[in-house]
């Protein structure tokens, strides 16, 4: 069971695929009762839902690739608009390039809000393709599963609603591959760009999870 404690504060969660950000982002989201937003499931709820942005992101998704500004963009700042001004958040999956933490920046100056810490999860290419090419979702919940580190109680079937688990079409091989390259060429200079404001911190994503998940804790 996760202790829970108030923090107020908005943060950025980022780090290469496979590199443990989607869990963690979701322990600590509860632990400190932040806002979860994440872009991967602002996304599939758009392709669930067939909307224009959602067909359009799906065809990046699919192959690898980021989404681009003029779908993403939208669809974040839509949701922020959507929280209360006291309430802090976490965001997983965005902003991936500058120029989208720089449109970030200026979006929350306007609603008088800043980004006050960005945790940086990384980990070595081989370790990310080693989880992801291992690891599915709950079709229903999301939930994330893990064939080596956190299989689920049934085989297939997810542990918190029993209903199929999936493996994503950006979780194989070929394509896991691509989402790295893309990641060291478009995501990797994001870290200079916090780091000249003082805001980044760094963990290392390839110990086990429990101890990422106490590192970052503490750096919050």
């Amino acid at each position: 069971m996760i202790e829970q404690t108030t923090m107020i504060g908005n943060f950025v969660l980022f780090g290469p695929p496979g590199s443990g950000k989607g869990t963690q982002a979701t322990r600590l989201a509860q632990s400190l009762q932040l806002e979860h937003l994440s872009t991967g499931d602002l996304f599939r709820q758009a392709v669930q839902n067939k909307t224009p942005l959602g067909l359009k992101a799906k065809e990046y998704m699919n192959a690898g690739k980021l989404v681009p500004d003029d779908v993403i963009i939208p669809m974040v700042e839509e949701r922020l608009l959507q929280l209360d001004s006291s309430q802090g958040f976490l965001l997983d999956g965005f902003p991936r390039t500058i120029p989208q933490a720089e449109q970030l920046d200026q979006f929350l100056k306007k609603q008088n809000r800043s980004i006050n810490k960005v945790l940086w999860i990384d980990a070595t290419d081989e370790i990310c393709i080693e989880r992801l090419c291992n690891r599915s979702s709950c079709s229903q919940c999301g939930a994330i599963y893990n064939a080596m580190t956190q299989p689920p109680k049934q085989e297939n079937i997810c542990d918190q609603c029993q209903s199929p688990l999936r493996v994503r079409d950006d979780d194989k091989s070929k394509t896991v591959a691509h989402r790295l390259k893309v990641y060291r060429q478009e995501s990797a200079p994001l870290v200079e760009y916090y780091k000249s404001s003082h805001r980044l911190f760094w963990v290392d994503g390839s110990k086990n999870p429990e101890i990422v998940f106490k590192s970052l804790e503490n750096m919050l």
